[in-house]
């Protein structure tokens, strides 16, 4: 697992999960919780855990198998789509990553189509 200088904070999720087309912030459990038009894709459960969505549950067993040290699951979330994350083990770039990945599960399939096609922000 890469170690990072600073772990990644609600703000840094905040900042990235916002950049994203149609997503706005709701409280989830408590925590504050993103959705793209109401679909929730992501959520703190707490300051060092990110909860997002995979598109299935082998995508998430393969993620855990791949790098332990980023993602993991309890009982809780066993047997459902959505994995956790440990911010420690990711920097801007990883959770940036995480966070599209799993806005294009939840997003529209339009707007997904319109993300893909606009022009890259420099």
């Amino acid at each position: 697992m890469d170690q990072y200088d600073a772990m990644m904070t609600e703000a840094d999720v905040r900042r990235a999960a916002l950049a994203l087309p149609g997503t706005s912030e709701r409280s989830s459990y408590g925590t504050p919780g993103f959705r793209v038009r109401d679909k929730l894709f992501a959520r703190l459960k707490d300051a060092e855990t990110l909860v997002a969505f995979c598109a299935d549950e082998s995508e998430k067993l393969a993620l855990i198998a791949e790098e332990p040290g980023r993602y993991y699951s309890t009982p809780h979330y066993d047997g459902y789509p959505s994995v956790l994350v440990r911010l420690s083990a990711l920097d801007e770039d990883g959770l940036a990553d995480v966070l599209l990945e799993s806005w294009r599960v939840r997003a529209p399939r339009k707007l997904v189509a319109e993300f893909d096609a606009a022009p890259p922000q420099a």
